[in-house]
């Protein structure tokens, strides 16, 4: 389901369909999404990066690294093709890759792009936002199964807001506090990527009396701040509640919560995000109901 948002947000339709080069993009996608998963010695010790030659892990992110750029290729000529023809139609909605197409084509930015700049944050955008979009979600349905309370006022408040709609729409998410609620406390507790993004330093620092060397990397604990009994009142308990009336946010301004890290390195991508995040759970409750079996409670 991410991966189909995030492809019609960003390429302009799903492609899950092999296309005339026997391609399928999302078969290619989901090969990305594992070698990103795949423990890479090099990483934390680089001197030892030539293992990576011996187990085979070089050779197939090459692999998979050609049939993207084959991929995104194809997609960029297709846009070009449409925007050459004038196949558009009024009032429709650009996709990132027209958005890309016309910073590259105009001098609004004072620099140039590179055909394999715009299709890196193409593929940014997939390894950064499929993956961790659907965790997050996973997780916090796991969470409201276990708790079949939170689950039942979130269905109340759903249900209650959008009562005599059948679809529920973006404009309607603004209200509903208790699913903001839950989806914090999801990422509180399950953080999509536990040890956020490496950090280097870029001079020596003390830090809490602690002496940090220049280009020494570093690694923030998210799972654990989460988790902290100095920050959380009872951390291991899912309780929604602790924010209906708290200013804690997750855009990286509130420490105590940085699932999607802060600063000028926070994740780009954060409010798209929770808002696929939102929107989906809302959606999901307000047509289902839920419950684990009688055995598993």
């Amino acid at each position: 389901m991410t991966n189909n948002i995030i492809s019609r947000v960003a390429l302009g339709r799903k492609y899950d369909e092999v296309n005339k080069s026997g391609m399928n993009a999302k078969a290619i996608i989901e090969k990305l999404l594992s070698l990103l998963g795949t423990f890479n010695i090099g990483d934390y010790i680089p001197w030892l990066e030539w293992v990576n030659r011996i187990t085979g892990l070089d050779t197939k992110v090459d692999k998979v690294a050609k049939e993207l750029d084959i991929f995104l290729e194809s997609v960029f000529e297709e846009h070009i093709i449409r925007n050459t023809k004038g196949e558009y139609h009024a009032g429709e909605a650009k996709d990132f890759v027209d958005v890309l197409l016309e910073i590259q084509n105009g001098k609004e930015t004072g620099f140039s792009l590179q055909r394999d700049s715009l299709k890196a944050l193409l593929v940014d955008s997939f390894a950064a936002g499929t993956d961790t979009t659907h965790t997050a979600l996973e997780w916090t349905m796991t969470e409201l199964l276990r708790h079949p309370r939170a689950m039942e006022t979130l269905q109340n408040e759903v249900r209650g807001l959008v009562q005599g709609k059948a679809e529920i729409k973006e404009d309607d998410l603004g209200n509903m506090q208790y699913l903001k609620a839950a989806i914090k406390e999801s990422l509180r507790l399950h953080p999509p990527i536990p040890l956020l993004i490496p950090r280097e330093s870029i001079k020596d620092v003390k830090l809490l009396g602690y002496h940090i060397p220049a280009k020494t990397q570093v690694i923030i604990n998210a799972w654990s701040i989460g988790r902290d009994l100095l920050l959380w009142e009872n951390p291991e308990e899912f309780r929604p509640e602790r924010f209906l009336n708290s200013d804690i946010d997750v855009k990286g301004l509130n420490f105590e919560l940085i699932p999607f890290g802060g600063g000028r390195r926070g994740c780009p991508g954060s409010t798209f995000a929770i808002m696929v995040n939102e929107l989906a759970l809302a959606r999901i409750v307000h047509k289902f109901n839920f419950a684990l079996p009688k055995e598993e409670e």
